[in-house]
């Protein structure tokens, strides 16, 4: 069974930098792509960032130039590096693992980022 564990988040100030991590339970991690999405109160879930298993990454444009996604394919984890957080930013983050090449989604139980003015 796939499991998704994400590191707390926490609280932070506008301008400065947080680190997410997701550890994977690692039986499929090596075909998939992974993302982080996030979820704020009233809106959908939208996603942030992504890296497929070959290392290509995606952005949304909100987070493009202060955002980045990693991934270490030993360890099963995937990154996210946040900087120069906005209170926009602020939400719960999910991990996400979906297989390539198929609509097989498993997520993670998410993590509250919050970000103060």
């Amino acid at each position: 069974q796939v499991q998704l564990v994400e590191s707390v988040g926490g609280l932070v100030q506008a301008g400065g930098s947080l680190r997410l991590s997701c550890a994977a339970s690692g039986s499929i991690f090596s075909i998939s792509a992974m993302g982080w999405y996030r979820q704020t109160p009233g809106k959908q879930r939208e996603l942030v960032a992504s890296i497929t298993n070959g290392g290509n990454t995606n952005y949304a444009d909100s987070v493009k130039g202060r955002f980045t996604i990693s991934r270490d394919n030993a360890k099963y984890t995937v990154d996210l590096q946040m900087n120069s957080l906005k209170p926009e930013d602020t939400g719960v983050y999910y991990c996400n693992e979906r297989v390539w090449g198929t609509v097989i989604n498993y997520w993670g139980k998410g993590t509250l980022v919050t970000v103060s003015s």
